[in-house]
């Protein structure tokens, strides 16, 4: 399940469609459910929970299914943001739950599509281990349910 939010302020920022509750807990290292409130401000990101109250930029939270794809400006926010040329640690862990969590060859496929239109960002080792993970389950699916599968996902530099 996506949690989507309503923003507090007029205006959006471009990288606010990225927010979820799931991937502000895996940045912040707390259950879900601590979460209680989020409230998107035009720079900003207010999480309240048990024992918590932060501040989280936008641009540290991943791209996900059901929104447009990252573009070009959004790519810049990032940058911008992280201290190196490559995205968090977190980035390759959240990717790696929502591989292991895939309840079809489908699911699977439009995140695996995702993380390979943004694989420049992600260090080499993660996007290892993601392709590992991905091969992985790739195959659990067709050897579980006989499933053919048609399309494949290039991860490739």
């Amino acid at each position: 399940m996506i949690t989507t939010f309503k923003p507090k302020s007029i205006s959006w920022h471009p990288l606010c469609r990225f927010v979820t509750k799931e991937a502000i807990a895996r940045l912040l290292k707390v259950p879900v459910k601590h979460i209680y409130r989020v409230r998107l401000w035009f720079r900003v990101i207010l999480v309240v929970g048990k024992g918590i109250s932060r501040f989280v930029s936008y641009a540290d939270l991943p791209p996900i299914l059901g929104v447009d794809l990252p573009q070009g400006r959004d790519y810049d926010y990032w940058r911008r943001r992280w201290p190196g040329k490559y995205a968090p640690d977190f980035w390759v862990e959240f990717y790696q739950q929502h591989f292991q969590q895939a309840t079809s060859m489908g699911q699977l496929f439009a995140w695996g599509k995702l993380v390979g239109s943004i694989k420049h960002l992600l260090t080499p080792e993660g996007l290892e281990s993601l392709r590992s993970l991905y091969r992985q389950k790739k195959d659990l699916f067709q050897t579980g349910k006989n499933h053919r599968v048609t399309e494949t996902i290039s991860f490739s530099k």
